[in-house]
Formats: C-alpha cells, sequence, structure tokens
C-alpha cells in the first residue's frame, strides 16, 4: 500500500469516525452508481460494512438490479454525505468491483440478525410483488424450515468489493468555496491533486 492511499484510507477513516460520533444518523449510508452492459446507470443507498486496503464491502441479493449490474459491468462509484461535519463533507470512491470471498460472505452473514437471515432468503429482491402477504408467508415459511438451527447463507447473496481507482474528498465552505482532494491511481502509483470546486 503506498503512502498517498494509505493516506486516504486513514482520512476517510477519520470522517467516519467523526460523523459517527457526531451524531450522524447513518454515518455507514452511502450512494452506489452501478450501470448495466448498456451503461444505462441505477443509483440506490447501501450500508458500508468493512473497508481496508483491498476496498470498500458491502453485501447484497446477487439477483437484485445492483446484483446483475455488478456481475455484467463490475464498476461502480460510492458516496457518502456527511451534513453534520463542518459545512458539509462529500466523499467519492470510483473503482472496479470483485465478489468477497466465500469465508467473508458466511462470516458477514452470521453476523446478521436472525430476522435479516431469514428475509435473505424470503426476499426475492427487485421482483414484482403482487402484495405484502405473499412476502410476509414467505418469511413465516422459512422461520419455520430454519426453526431450531443457525440460518445459513443462501448462495444468491454475498457481497461486493469496490477495489478503489479514485478517492476525492470535498470540503463544503461558505459562498461555495469548496475545497477539494482528489486521489487518483494510474499504473498502480498513487497521486494526489487539489481540485478547483
Amino acid at each position: 500500500m503506498t503512502d498517498l492511499y494509505a493516506q486516504a484510507l486513514d482520512t476517510f477513516a477519520g470522517l467516519l469516525k467523526e460523523a459517527t460520533e457526531g451524531g450522524d444518523p447513518e454515518p455507514t449510508a452511502m450512494t452506489l452508481a452501478t450501470a448495466d452492459t448498456s451503461g444505462r446507470p441505477s443509483a440506490r443507498t447501501v450500508l458500508l460494512k468493512a473497508f481496508d486496503a483491498r476496498g470498500f464491502v458491502f453485501y447484497t441479493n446477487y439477483e437484485s438490479r445492483k446484483g446483475h449490474q455488478l456481475t455484467g459491468n463490475p464498476q461502480a462509484a460510492l458516496l457518502f454525505l456527511w451534513k453534520t461535519l463542518r459545512e458539509q463533507v462529500q466523499v467519492k470512491i470510483e473503482g472496479t468491483v470483485e465478489p468477497v470471498s466465500v469465508v467473508e460472505a458466511d462470516e458477514y452473514f452470521a453476523s446478521r440478525p436472525r430476522p435479516s437471515q431469514v428475509g435473505a432468503w424470503a426476499s426475492i429482491q427487485s421482483q414484482t410483488l403482487d402484495a405484502r402477504e405473499s412476502f410476509e408467508a414467505r418469511i413465516t415459511a422459512f422461520e419455520t424450515k430454519f426453526e431450531g438451527s443457525d440460518v445459513p447463507r443462501p448462495p444468491h447473496w454475498s457481497g461486493f468489493r469496490v477495489v478503489p481507482e479514485r478517492i476525492e474528498f470535498w470540503y463544503g465552505a461558505r459562498f461555495r468555496l469548496h475545497e477539494r482532494h482528489h486521489y487518483q491511481r494510474v499504473d498502480g502509483q498513487w497521486t494526489l491533486r487539489m481540485l478547483y470546486p
């Protein structure tokens, strides 16, 4: 890990800690932007579950729209917005996407609350639901199926890791005189530039 990349990760960790301790209601919430193979974009909010030098991890149903998009076009952008920090802070991360290991997925799934584990089996994510009662019936069916035993991780549920190629820190300032620090990986080497707001 290069010094500049380590610096970027340390900066991110510090801001996340500051947002968490500062009362942000969902400090790990991030907008995840993806695109299908034709380039049609889509965005939604997901939660960051881990990050380290390898990248930024979130979990999802691989059969969902985002799962199909990330499998077919493994590139993504993440955006964190922390309004509780200073005038406002945004962190944008862009990069390639890879699946997490089976061990990582199993360990994280095992840490989830049991109702969430059952929900991962019951939800046919992104498919049409005729009535809420149908979903509730599926939940009941899987609760019964796994009664008295651990809930295994569904084969269609796992994690993705965004491997950063760009990380930008945007610090809001009065009169739109913002500050931007842009880290970029080029040919395996990280660079740092300041950008005009």
